[in-house]
């Protein structure tokens, strides 16, 4: 089991950041992001702390 890993946070050329997982990491039973190749995340963090909280985006639900 692998619950933590060095990943990489990066600028591309075009200006657009990118957060790097391993692939043990992200391909692990337990990780709790599963199933597609792509989903919107939720990332944020509180001023003078130096971690990145990332959630599964969730929708708000939309009223009738």
């Amino acid at each position: 089991m692998v619950s933590s890993g060095r990943g990489r946070l990066f600028r591309r050329k075009d200006g657009k950041y990118l957060i790097y997982l391993p692939k043990d990491l992200a391909e692990d039973s337990m990780f709790p992001f599963k199933g597609s190749d792509s989903i919107f995340v939720k990332v944020s963090f509180k001023i003078g702390d130096d971690k990145l909280l990332i959630q599964k985006w969730e929708e708000p639900e939309q009223q009738p």
